[in-house]
């Protein structure tokens, strides 16, 4: 049964080359595939579920994203272990992505709440959650 399932998510990006650095490493990381492509566009799938990466018209792109103004605020994605969360956390580092709450890291969500919390070239925060 697939209701109630996300389809496909879209965000709209500034910096369309800078987004796919940054999405094609991670996403890849995360078991999703290349799923398609055009000059303003890119996604990426996983079973079902893709995420689509288009670049903003440049008449929109004068207000930059803030997750804190109405829309999206995050995207979580499970990880299959702390190991994993780590893992991927001294990737970010090597890649000099900043942590975000780095003093509260890995259990900024709570005491039993193991993820690590960073944000993509727009500032859209992203976090990867172990069980």
């Amino acid at each position: 049964m697939k209701k109630g399932i996300i389809h496909h998510i879209e965000l709209y990006v500034s910096n369309l080359e800078n987004s796919k650095r940054f999405w094609t490493w991670l996403l890849s990381e995360l078991g999703y595939e290349p799923f398609q492509k055009w000059d303003k566009g890119f996604s990426w799938k996983l079973g079902d579920t893709y995420l689509v990466f288009v670049q903003v018209e440049e008449r929109y792109n004068d207000v930059t994203y803030h997750r804190c103004r109405v829309g999206l605020n995050h995207l979580a994605f499970h990880l299959d272990s702390k190991e994993e969360v780590n893992e991927i956390t001294e990737k970010l580092m090597s890649k000099n992505i900043p942590l975000l709450y780095k003093d509260r890291h890995p259990f900024a969500g709570g005491p039993d709440y193991y993820a690590v919390f960073f944000e993509d070239p727009d500032r859209i925060k992203v976090e990867l959650v172990a069980p």
